[in-house]
């Protein structure tokens, strides 16, 4: 990669990596909330979709406002909201504040997906590369966060943990201030010239308008529908797991035996968190591969075959937790692997049906779809678990997965 591809990609995996990490905080402070405040998982989990889907909804003016102010500026206003937003929960005082809080680092967070991304495809010339690279920081941040969150919570009160949390966001927004590079150096290497008419982003609300009818071809609006798929299994698997997941896992007292059973710090060591930030270190691996294959294969091809794999996952996965700890690990392996291996694929596939210089505005519509309609997945999955239990909730799941194949294929067909 070239030194301005590093950059870019340096700046933007360092704030993807924080945009998750307080992302998948949450579902580890919903335990403890569970515990703390007279909530149901219905109730919670409307509370929870409330942020997750702010995180989405602004997406659409955030990739407006990219087109037309660039990139860093969104992506410090990102960190700086971030990090004032979990100050705010520091203090929450119950769940009126925490539903306030989580909606402002919602409000925050949705701008980056669109600013970062459209980033990476008009000033990255190895993009498959670049996506991927960026994918892996994400989900260095999808780990670390819940195991960062896991082990403070060890030591302290879940308020001080919100508070520790605002320390890499001060850190990231000094970087931030810092960080040079060209954001349009690979548009005459995308994969093709701006549409005829194409100046840049639009300058009122008609223009909006239009560059938007403009932008739903037959392709990308079916790329939107493989979005939306992704975006309602993702938020509906992860939001609940680390709580399903304890109903599986047997006390860490039985693998770890420096705790004594029965000890306050066998009390607080939850092994179920530890598992689910394992599943998502697992996604490390599965951004390079989904990004390196962006590159080699079509994206259609590839987006097909991960939903299968991820329908079957998903159908699977209770039977596989009730056979023993082996299926679970397996099970949980698999989960991981794929979840975050459909990333860097729809995100090459919207490069491929949208205009360079409509590049901000085409992710702002993904994020908008993956995180705002997404974040319905969370509500939907606590209120099947409060009315079918566990198992019915992976069954009703799987349907995202098994229609994102159908998507896929229909797309993979258009281009045939």
């Amino acid at each position: 990669m070239r030194d301005n591809d590093r950059a870019i990609v340096t700046f933007t995996g360092l704030a993807h990596g924080l945009v998750h990490t307080y992302e998948l905080s949450i579902p580890i402070f919903v335990v403890v909330w569970l515990t703390e405040f007279p909530v149901t998982t219905a109730l919670l989990g409307t509370v929870v979709a409330v942020g997750y889907g702010l995180f989405g909804a602004g997406a659409l003016p955030g990739g407006v406002l990219a087109d037309r102010y660039g990139s860093n500026l969104l992506v410090t206003a990102c960190l700086v909201g971030m990090g004032a937003s979990f100050l705010l929960l520091s203090v929450a005082p119950g769940v009126l504040t925490i539903a306030i809080a989580l909606g402002l680092w919602g409000l925050a967070a949705s701008v980056y997906h669109p600013a970062g991304l459209a980033l990476i495809s008009t000033g990255v010339e190895e993009r498959g590369t670049g996506f991927a690279y960026h994918g892996m920081a994400g989900n260095a941040g999808i780990a670390l966060g819940p195991l960062l969150t896991a082990l403070l919570l060890l030591a302290f009160d879940w308020r001080v943990v919100a508070a520790l949390l605002v320390v890499p966001a001060v850190g990231a927004v000094a970087y931030a201030l810092t960080a040079e590079f060209d954001e349009t150096a690979a548009v005459s290497t995308d994969g093709g010239e701006a549409r005829d008419g194409d100046d840049g982003p639009p300058a009122s609300v008609g223009e909006f308008l239009a560059d938007s009818r403009a932008l739903f071809t037959t392709g990308f609006a079916l790329a939107m529908l493989v979005v939306t798929t992704n975006g309602l299994f993702y938020r509906g698997t992860l939001t609940f797991l680390p709580d399903i997941l304890g109903g599986f896992l047997p006390p860490v007292t039985e693998f770890v035996r420096v705790f004594e059973p029965g000890s306050p710090l066998a009390e607080e060591f939850d092994l179920a968190f530890y598992l689910y930030s394992g599943l998502l270190t697992v996604g490390i691996a599965g951004q390079y591969v989904g990004g390196k294959l962006t590159d080699r294969i079509e994206t259609t091809t590839g987006l097909a075959a991960v939903f299968g794999g991820l329908a079957v996952v998903a159908l699977l996965f209770v039977p596989a937790a009730e056979a023993g700890l082996a299926p679970l690990l397996a099970a949980s392996v698999l989960l991981g692997f794929l979840l975050f291996t459909l990333q860097p694929l729809y995100q090459a596939t919207i490069a491929e049906y949208s205009p360079p210089g409509d590049r901000g505005l085409s992710y702002g519509y993904t994020y908008l779809t993956n995180f705002g309609v997404g974040a319905a997945g969370a509500a939907v999955s606590g209120y099947l678990l409060a009315a079918v239990g566990v198992s019915g909730t992976f069954l009703g799941l799987a349907v995202f997965p098994a229609l994102g194949l159908v998507f896929a294929v229909t797309l993979w067909r258009l281009d045939e």
